[in-house]
């Protein structure tokens, strides 16, 4: 349940700095404020569209066989991994020009008037953070191999939401404590734990298929220092992949991944160090 609440309270404290950016610069913009009723639509449809990718991914595991539902949880769980990567990079290489880059295509929209297109920018924007909600959840929730718990789980994300809210709300008001660039190193760092827990679990699929061979089963045996039935240890396997007797293969390919994941971000990192200027969250919206 922490890892629901975790994920939809990150993506959607991104959101809303992605639609609080908009929504600033158009009411005070005197020909933006035409363009709110468009800004609000487009949050509209862009939350339909990921909606619409849940219902696909729910329709597609329904027709599959038990062990083509394997095959797609082990597969939903890889994809969400490399979501988690590639969305940690995106926001390492733009977060500075972010905030300029949305004021900048929103001006060009609202100076043409292309309401049309200030719609497509905000339900992209919206989109995409909503996209990667549902791939992220639907991986976690399978690789939880706990489905029917569905009313913890709609609990904890509509916690998540609210704690968005909140943290969104703290980080507006500013200070040096709690700031939009210490918020995205902390979170970052959970979410390269998290998506390192959905490999693992993708590979524990892979090798009960045995499509993915274990090497060594086990390479070790913690479980008399810290198992993952409850406390700390489960809370390691649910955000970090820890495994008290692991597969030797899983180890390497999880020391894989952090290998991989380190060399992405510091290449992210590169042209975002070359900018001048404060991250987007410190002055956003």
């Amino acid at each position: 349940m922490e890892q629901v609440g975790f994920i939809v309270w990150r993506e959607s404290v991104e959101a809303l700095l992605v639609v609080g950016i908009l929504y600033a610069w158009l009411r005070d913009d005197p020909g933006g404020r035409r363009g709110l009723p468009w800004l609000w639509g487009g949050v509209a449809c862009g939350l339909v569209l990921a909606g619409l990718l849940a219902l696909v991914l729910l329709g597609m595991a329904s027709w599959l066989s038990d062990t083509g539902q394997e095959w797609f949880q082990a597969l939903m769980a890889l994809a969400a991994c490399i979501l988690v990567v590639q969305m940690v990079a995106w926001m390492r290489a733009h977060g500075r020009g972010l905030k300029r880059e949305l004021q900048t295509g929103a001006g060009t929209m609202v100076r043409r008037n292309r309401w049309w297109g200030l719609l497509a920018l905000v339900m992209i924007a919206v989109a995409r953070e909503g996209s990667e909600t549902v791939v992220f959840l639907y991986g976690v929730i399978l690789s939880s191999r706990d489905e029917g718990r569905l009313a913890s789980m709609l609990a904890a994300g509509l916690i998540g939401f609210g704690a968005a809210l909140l943290t969104f709300w703290v980080l507006q008001l500013g200070g040096r404590l709690i700031t939009w660039r210490r918020f995205f190193k902390v979170t970052e760092i959970l979410l390269l734990l998290l998506a390192g827990a959905l490999l693992v679990s993708a590979t524990d699929r892979l090798i009960s298929l045995e499509v993915l061979p274990t090497l060594v089963d086990p390479a070790w045996d913690t479980s008399w220092l810290l198992d993952t039935a409850g406390g700390l240890g489960k809370v390691l396997a649910d955000f970090a992949g820890y495994r008290a007797y692991p597969a030797l293969s899983q180890v390497l390919i999880w020391l894989a991944y952090w290998v991989v994941a380190l060399g992405v971000l510091r290449r992210a990192s590169r042209p975002a160090a070359a900018q001048p200027g404060s991250p987007v969250g410190d002055s956003a919206a």
